[in-house]
């Protein structure tokens, strides 16, 4: 039990969409379906349950990853502070579960939903790991969780991003990038990954070197959040031209 813990993994290595992998994003993709039968079934009483479930889950299982970083005394400020964009809405979507928070609602929807899932779809950042071992499982439970919460909130709860929701959410994405960019320089750290490219393999291998890749990005993320966007956008478009002129 205890190699499961381990900061030095010994078992075999992370196969990119093999069995365990699959298994995985199969999991979290049952349970975001699940939604959509239970949201006829469930009242208030058992979606403010749910609601605090998935705050406390997602607590603690960011909690834990902290505490395991620091037993194995690799917790330090140049890249455990949690301002890297899922770190920061996996605290802050905790708080909206709560309150039900829509500003926090949209910065989930957008950023949290696509970046989760670029992180399940490729966990670059814990794939020295594999299944059962806890740096895995704990990175595939936060994403997961944090998926399962935009599709939640959207599906049960009746949230709903906006065009103005768009245009919130990239342009203070913008502004957040930028502060994150002096804090890099101040203290060494590579938060958003917009100082250089990650010394582990990931998609920005795929772009061009620094700092064009960060132009790249900002492309990437405004058709991500387009495409997050379009079935809202389709939906206005029939309900507008249902309306009688």
């Amino acid at each position: 039990m205890e190699k499961y813990f381990a900061l030095l993994y010994e078992g075999t290595s992370f196969e990119l969409f093999g069995t365990q992998h699959l298994t995985a994003l199969a999991i979290i993709t049952v349970f975001c379906f699940s939604y959509l039968y239970f949201r006829t079934i469930w009242g208030e009483k058992e979606r403010k349950i749910v609601r605090w479930v998935f705050a406390i889950a997602i607590v603690l299982n960011e909690s834990s990853l902290h505490i395991w970083s620091l037993y194995w005394g690799i917790w330090d400020v140049q890249t455990m502070l949690p301002l890297h964009m899922c770190a920061v809405l996996i605290w802050s979507s905790a708080y909206m579960l709560i309150t039900k928070n829509y500003t926090i609602y949209e910065m989930v929807y957008f950023i949290g939903l696509g970046g989760a899932m670029q992180a399940v779809l490729t966990p670059a950042d814990a794939a020295a790991y594999n299944f059962p071992h806890f740096r895995i499982m704990q990175t595939f439970i936060a994403h997961g969780l944090l998926i399962n919460i935009a599709i939640y909130m959207t599906v049960v709860e009746g949230f709903r991003p906006t065009l103005q929701s768009f245009k919130r959410v990239f342009i203070w994405t913008n502004i957040y990038m930028v502060i994150i960019f002096f804090l890099n320089l101040a203290i060494g750290s590579n938060y958003l990954f917009i100082a250089y490219k990650p010394d582990f393999p990931t998609l920005l291998d795929m772009l061009a070197p620094w700092p064009w890749y960060i132009i790249e990005l900002e492309v990437i993320g405004f058709v991500i959040f387009f495409i997050l966007y379009i079935p809202f956008l389709v939906r206005d478009w029939r309900t507008k031209a249902q309306i009688p002129s």
